[in-house]
């Protein structure tokens, strides 16, 4: 039976290839969320075709909900012959930003030395493709099981999913009994899978100031100093710190098994994009995001305390210092177990079509598994597909052809095997 369902995949190469270059051409830019509802109805009409039964669901009152950008889901199921489990195949459509840097059109899906470029081949509308394709083939070999498979379409991963995985695990659709099994074809390479993730916080910090004449600082009182203290002490003190503390999960690469902390943005006095020249004032806010990667051996309270207690000291030390701290996003880390049913089906797949046993590894960022693991209460999920993480968010982004079709077999595979068809 694989043998034959191999075939039939390696016979839809173009198809798959084509699927990629169809969802890419969707600009699906988050934020602010464009392009959503075409691109949904695009995948929702593919499996439409192939038999599925399809939902769009929009998260009507969640977080970057407009007229506007509406956050369009869909949800695709095929019910089998008879009562079983349910395999879902869950993938976001939105991608970052293009940015700078590209030597093709980041969403026109060039093909050049067996890859495939564009903004999301990698990250992860190839891993969608490969997912539907996959299901797609099961159906069209005219293979019977018990049970249901789903594929599910949902946006704003990038910004956390909140009107995605998570608009829909409020709603059960990632729940038992309405599902067991989940696989995110997310890019973590066709021999590799995924466990989980190291947890997330994310605050936003603001030091406050006074507003006077730029020409005279002395009368009022510079915010963007005051945060430039905070930064010096997080450079010379916290970072150094987090260097030293590693973690047993396998995250990869491996430079990310320690904590870490970014900062995503700061901004600092007057207002910008007016297109003029700015006043001579001194700041009296300055305000920045920090990123804190941290690790399941780690204690979410001890990770901000020791933010608080450098804002805290700086207050004593420095005069006039007054700061705000605000939770933006906190996400435990989370890692399945490997004896899990979910692990075993695609490990036994990728040996058979890979011919080696797979790395089993966890991701330096959080994905949709917290969602599904937080809300739905599923610890059966995992991440599994093609794309290399480091190419992710990068200019010239791509991902190789074959990689595509191997990780549609493993999908099938593995689908086939979690559903307790007869394998042969």
């Amino acid at each position: 039976m694989l043998d034959d369902l191999f075939a039939r995949i390696d016979g839809q190469r173009e198809a798959l290839v084509e699927l990629t270059r169809e969802l890419v051409q969707f600009p699906t830019v988050n934020p602010p969320g464009e392009a959503y509802k075409p691109c949904a109805r695009h995948l929702g009409n593919r499996l439409s075709h192939a038999g599925f039964d399809v939902s769009y669901i929009r998260a009507e009152g969640a977080v970057g909900d407009s007229e506007r950008y509406p956050r369009i889901n869909v949800i695709a199921r095929y019910q089998g012959r008879g009562p079983g489990p349910c395999v879902h195949f869950n993938g976001h459509i939105d991608v970052v930003e293009a940015g700078h840097g590209w030597s093709v059109n980041p969403f026109a899906g060039a093909i050049r030395d067996g890859r495939l470029y564009g903004r999301g081949t990698c990250d992860m509308k190839g891993g969608i493709a490969a997912a539907v394709v996959a299901l797609e083939s099961i159906l069209a070999a005219g293979i019977k099981f018990d049970g249901a498979i789903e594929v599910s379409g949902t946006v704003d991963e990038e910004s956390g999913g909140y009107a995605g995985v998570a608009y829909l695990a409020e709603q059960g659709r990632f729940s038992r009994p309405q599902v067991d099994h989940v696989i995110i074809p997310e890019p973590l390479a066709v021999d590799r899978i995924c466990l989980g993730h190291r947890g997330v916080w994310w605050a936003e910090i603001e030091t406050l100031g006074r507003v006077a004449h730029g020409s005279m600082p002395f009368l009022g009182e510079c915010a963007i100093r005051h945060m430039g203290a905070f930064l010096n002490r997080i450079e010379r003190h916290l970072l150094p710190r987090l260097a030293t503390r590693q973690t047993a999960m396998p995250v990869v690469p491996r430079e990310a098994r320690q904590s870490t902390l970014n900062l995503n943005g700061i901004h600092g006095g007057q207002a910008e994009g007016h297109g003029g020249l700015p006043s001579p004032m001194v700041a009296d806010r300055c305000r920045t995001t920090i990123d804190r990667r941290f690790l399941i051996e780690e204690d979410l309270a001890a990770v901000k305390a020791e933010v608080v207690a450098i804002l805290d000291q700086l207050r004593h030390d420095r005069p006039n210092f007054s700061y705000r701290i605000k939770d933006v996003m906190e996400v435990l880390p989370c890692q399945t177990d490997r004896s899990a049913p979910v692990v075993r089906a695609v490990a036994l797949a990728i040996e058979r079509v890979m011919g080696r046993r797979p790395e089993l590894v966890c991701s330096p960022g959080t994905y949709d598994q917290k969602h599904v693991l937080r809300i739905g209460h599923l610890d059966d999920c995992i991440a599994y597909g093609p794309g290399r993480l480091e190419l992710a968010h990068q200019p010239d982004e791509y991902v190789e052809i074959d990689d595509l079709v191997s990780s549609a077999k493993v999908m099938a595979a593995a689908a086939l095997r979690l559903l307790g068809a007869e394998l042969h």
